[in-house]
Order: structure tokens, then C-alpha cells, then sequence
């Protein structure tokens, strides 16, 4: 089996013509193509067919599921989950090496991962992703805009009490431009009266609305009603940061000597690109009803090398991701081992809007009416993900759904607006179109990649794509930095509701990479906060602010995700139900096995 190993010379041959190979690479790549429901000889040796010899090739590579498997194995079956291991411990891939383990420092889902062992916030999530108490045992606002919240009695992992005032000073510090925080705006967004002009830098960090009543009572102003605040308080950038920790060791506040947490772990053990090793945090107010009493959370970038270690039992649960090619034959050899859980998250190809040749709609606009977005979600990748006509999942809260006409259109005639929208930006056979696309190191990014380009080449023609892939933290600077023309992207709700996503449109979102900027946009998304906007008003103007960003082509949808992982059947307590996929250390347990 040839492996992309290369990137590339995959366009050496751009055709491939199917009548030199053996009888089985041909069915099966037909049966990839036309399923299952096929004689045995429909597809004979004199039959030729045409396609992108890498789509072809990353087709084979990831290999076909057959619908007619039964799931015969149940691995459970011999598991009682009230039989308790001796060994508490759990080892789960991370994905890569962290950013930082400073919550104000990072933007990432693997960041967030360690993030919600380490601290908790205001709120939390329970296993079905719906909000419950954090370190807040009650809230109430009269008018949605100021919000009062009464804190618990909690301890820092040094023995201090957890207060108001530190949450005071933890927005602060995620505000205040000297932190630089990649999430600065995000209590911009959440109309938190006094952050926008702080993270400008035209007011001091303590003209923002946050104020300590007293050591258990935080008061929170905002500027706008925003009545799912308190949802928005889960994430990882407004959980609580321990000030004197920070003034005393600055930037190595968080090294394992030094740190110190309000969650239920703490740092025992950090080896970059090796492992990160979690404890029990005995001082975490919820200790009693904590099981485990170990996290190892490793690094490991390939789903392949993941899914080996887990087979040879080194990794208790995988990362979120499966290599395409073994998803089929994980599913009917694993059995209920295999588990795919709704995700609220969207792939999708950010342009940098400000840079040519990406800073002309009508180039954008090409290169998405001619990417064939079913064939990457249903062929290259098939395990359940669904192509993307919009930055927000249908399955967010608020069912926002917007249609775009060209996505009702046949592939000739997308295509066929493609090539006149790319000829009338000056871009045809004597002057193909040439760009870097940027993906972060991932076995399943190189494949979307690879197939993307394959794509556009089978349907534009002059099309020249340079493949690019760096380590996640370079990734990162690079994206961050504007060093790009077009780059893989994810966004993964920070909590369920459409402006989870739509928000980082915003002309003025510190993430919003790729510059894109429309005032329409920007006040729709306004509008969504006004006082006395009903929730099917604010439905319809998410659905508006859809609308203007496919109009724009903005951002590159496409496809929707899924959470397939596998997990041992002695790991108890993994939620699979949970749309944001914030799995808690603190509700798993090892099963005597």
C-alpha cells in the first residue's frame, strides 16, 4: 500500500486509470464509490475509471466500512463496574504536546483538556455537557446583565481559600494586554462591561465590571443581557489562576515544582513530549467522591501509533480521532470498545483574507463551490462526519440552520462558477492559481489535504497547491502570526450556543486568524444581545449572520465532526454524551480487570 509520504509529487500522474490493476483494488475502490448493493463482477478488468490518482490512493488508504458488519464482540461483557481496580490510574492520549498549562495562555482543545483536571471554574459541565455548580453554588441576575454569584468553601492545592477575589483577579489578568492571552476577547464577547476598551488598551484592567462583595460573592456587570452567561463560564480561559504563585514565579508559575491548582488534580510530573502526569489533589473540596488517582496524559500526534499503543495496552483511552483506514475494522474487532459521540466542532479551511491571493472573495468563493465536501466527509474520512455548508453545527442549541443555494447546485455547475470566478480574478491555464495550505502534523489533517488538492486539481485544472505541516505549537504561532495563505482550522464550542462559533467571525476576536472583516456581520452578531431579542429572534439573526459570512466565503466549511475513540471496558464513568466532549478525571473510575 503505497503511504503518503511524500506530498508533494502526489500530482505526478493527475489521472489514474484503473485497468492495470488487480481485480480487488478495483472493486474496492468501486465499492467505495458505488456501495456495497454490487454482482461480484461488476466492475471487470476492461473497465476504466478516472480519478485524482492521490484521491484514489487516499481512498484505498482508508479503506471501506461494510454496513452489513455486525458488531459481535462485546468486551464488556465480563467487566462489573462496581468491582473497583486497586490501581487507580488512567492513561489517555492527549494528542500533542500542550501549549502552556496557563489557561490565559492557550486556545487549544488539548490545552483545555488539562485545564479542566487542574482548575475549575464558576461552572461546570455534568456528563451530558449540560451546565451544573463549579466553585459557584447559586447565581441569579434580575436582568441577565448583572450577575451575582455565591462561591463555595474551596481551598487552593496550597491550602489558601478559593475567593471572589480571585476571580477577580484571574479576568483581569486575561484581559490585561501585557498577557497577550489568544482568548482576550472573550469576555468581550460575553459583553462584560469595560473589556473591549481594556483590551484595547485605552482603560486599566480595573475598569472591568468583576468586583468581590466579599470572599465568597462575585459580582459580574455586563454591558448587554446575555442570558446564557453562566454557560460560558465553563471554559478553560476564565477559570481561576493562583495570584501570588504568579507574582512569585512569573513565567514558570506552572512548572511542576511550582503550580498551584483549584481542581480536583495537580502536577506531579511534566516531561515534554513524553508525558504529563496528574495526582490527586487532596485539598479539591470534592476529594471524597474522587476516584481516581492518576491522569498520565500523553502526547502522541498519530492516530496510528495511538491506536497500536492502546492494542498493545499502554493507552487506556485514545484520542478523539481514529485513522481512517483501521475505523472499519476497529468497529467489528473492538466492538462497543469503539465509541463515536456527537461533537460540537467544525473543520474547516481558514483563508487569510488579508493576504493575496485569498484577499479577493472571488478566490475564496472558488475554491469552495469546487471542493467536493461529501467525498472528503463520506470517503476520505467516513466515520459519521457530515459535510459543512455552515460554521455552526445544526446539533448547537438554537438550530440555526442556513442553506446556501450554490450548495443545492450539481458539481458541474459549481464547478463551472468556479472556473469563471477564478478567470475573472486572473487565474487560468497560463496563470494557475498557487497557494501554501497550512495543516498542523496529523495523519488525518495530511489526508483531508491531500484529498482537497487532489480535488481542486480534478476540478479547476489550474490549480498549484504547496502542502505544509508543522508541529502544533509552530502551527499555532504561525496561524496566529499571519504567516499563511490558507491553514486547516477546528473550532470546537466553548459552550452550547451558536456564538460559540459565530463569535470568532467577529471583526474584533482575538481569534480570528484570517482577518475577515464585515461590519453586517459584526452588528447582527450585536443585534443577538440587544434587550428584548426573543430566542427565535436570535436564531433567525445567527442565521443572518450565516448567511453574510458563506456570502463573504469567510471561512472554508467543511465538514462537521464526530468523537470516535476507543476506550477500555474497565474505564468507567467516560461520558459519551456529552456534545462538548469535556471529560472529567473526577467522574471516571478504573473497573477490576
Amino acid at each position: 500500500m503505497m503511504a503518503f509520504n511524500d506530498v508533494n509529487n502526489a500530482y505526478e500522474n493527475d489521472i489514474l486509470t484503473v485497468n492495470g490493476f488487480t481485480t480487488r483494488l478495483v472493486n474496492l475502490i468501486a465499492t467505495c464509490l458505488l456501495g456495497r448493493h454490487m454482482t461480484r463482477n461488476s466492475v471487470s478488468l476492461r473497465t476504466t475509471v478516472f480519478l485524482p490518482t492521490s484521491l484514489v490512493l487516499v481512498m484505498f488508504m482508508t479503506g471501506c466500512s461494510d454496513n452489513a458488519a455486525t458488531n459481535s464482540t462485546n468486551s464488556s461483557a465480563n467487566i462489573d463496574p462496581n468491582v473497583l481496580a486497586d490501581t487507580q490510574e488512567l492513561v489517555i492520549n492527549n494528542g500533542t504536546e500542550p501549549e502552556s498549562l496557563d489557561p490565559h495562555k492557550v486556545s487549544g482543545v488539548p490545552e483545555s483538556n488539562i485545564g479542566r483536571q487542574l482548575f475549575e471554574g464558576l461552572t461546570n459541565t455534568d456528563a451530558d455537557g449540560k451546565t451544573i455548580p463549579g466553585i459557584a453554588t447559586e447565581w441569579e441576575s434580575p436582568d441577565n446583565k448583572v450577575w451575582t454569584f455565591k462561591l463555595r468553601d474551596a481551598k487552593w492545592s496550597n491550602g489558601d481559600p478559593v475567593t471572589a477575589q480571585d476571580f477577580v483577579y484571574s479576568m483581569r489578568r486575561l484581559v490585561d494586554p501585557d498577557t497577550a492571552s489568544p482568548y482576550s476577547s472573550y469576555l468581550v464577547d460575553a459583553k462584560v462591561v469595560g473589556a473591549d476598551k481594556i483590551v484595547e488598551g485605552a482603560a486599566g484592567i480595573d475598569t472591568l465590571g468583576v468586583k468581590a462583595v466579599d470572599d465568597k460573592t462575585l459580582q459580574v456587570t455586563l454591558s448587554e443581557p446575555v442570558p446564557y452567561f453562566p454557560d460560558m463560564l465553563i471554559h478553560n480561559s476564565v477559570k481561576p489562576v493562583h495570584q501570588k504563585t504568579i507574582e512569585a514565579f512569573g513565567d514558570k508559575w506552572t512548572d511542576p515544582a511550582n503550580i498551584v491548582v483549584n481542581g480536583p488534580y495537580k502536577v506531579s510530573k511534566w516531561q515534554i513530549n513524553d508525558e504529563l502526569v496528574l495526582s490527586r489533589n487532596t485539598s479539591y473540596y470534592d476529594d471524597a467522591n474522587t476516584t481516581l488517582d492518576t491522569i498520565t496524559m500523553l502526547p502522541i500526534p498519530s492516530s496510528t501509533t495511538d491506536v497500536a499503543r492502546y492494542q498493545a495496552g499502554e493507552v487506556d483511552v485514545t484520542y478523539n480521532e481514529i485513522p481512517t483506514e483501521q475505523f472499519a475494522s476497529l468497529k467489528e474487532k473492538n466492538g462497543d470498545e469503539l465509541r463515536v459521540s456527537p461533537y460540537l466542532c467544525t473543520y474547516y479551511y481558514e483563508f487569510n483574507t488579508v493576504k493575496p491571493p485569498f484577499d479577493n472573495p472571488k478566490v475564496r468563493r472558488a475554491l469552495a463551490l469546487s471542493l467536493d465536501r461529501d467525498t472528503i466527509a463520506d470517503k476520505v474520512i467516513g466515520q459519521g462526519q457530515t459535510a459543512a455548508y455552515q460554521l455552526t453545527p445544526i446539533a448547537a442549541n438554537g438550530k440555526v440552520e442556513n442553506k446556501p443555494e450554490w450548495s443545492t447546485w450539481d458539481k458541474e455547475k459549481r464547478i463551472a462558477e468556479a472556473k469563471k470566478l477564478l478567470n475573472e480574478a486572473g487565474y487560468n491555464e497560463s496563470n494557475p492559481l498557487s497557494f501554501e495550505l497550512l495543516y498542523n502534523t496529523n495523519d488525518n489533517h495530511k489526508k483531508v489535504a491531500v484529498a482537497a488538492t487532489s480535488l481542486w486539481k480534478q476540478a479547476l485544472g489550474f490549480v498549484d497547491v504547496t502542502l505544509t505541516n508543522k508541529e502544533w505549537k509552530t502551527y499555532l504561532d504561525t496561524r496566529r502570526n499571519g504567516n499563511y495563505q490558507i491553514a486547516r482550522a477546528g473550532w470546537c464550542a466553548d459552550y452550547n450556543e451558536p456564538s460559540a462559533f459565530l463569535n470568532i467571525a467577529k471583526s474584533d476576536n482575538s481569534g480570528n486568524y484570517g482577518k475577515y472583516a464585515n461590519a453586517n456581520f459584526d452588528s447582527l452578531m450585536t443585534q443577538t444581545l440587544k434587550a428584548g431579542v426573543t430566542p427565535e429572534q436570535r436564531a433567525s439573526l445567527y442565521q443572518k449572520a450565516e448567511a453574510q459570512l458563506d456570502q463573504d466565503m469567510g471561512l472554508l466549511n467543511i465538514y462537521h465532526y464526530v468523537s470516535p475513540r476507543l476506550v477500555k471496558p474497565y474505564v468507567i464513568g467516560f461520558s459519551t454524551k456529552d456534545p462538548l466532549d469535556n471529560w472529567q478525571g473526577k467522574d471516571i473510575s478504573i473497573a477490576k480487570h
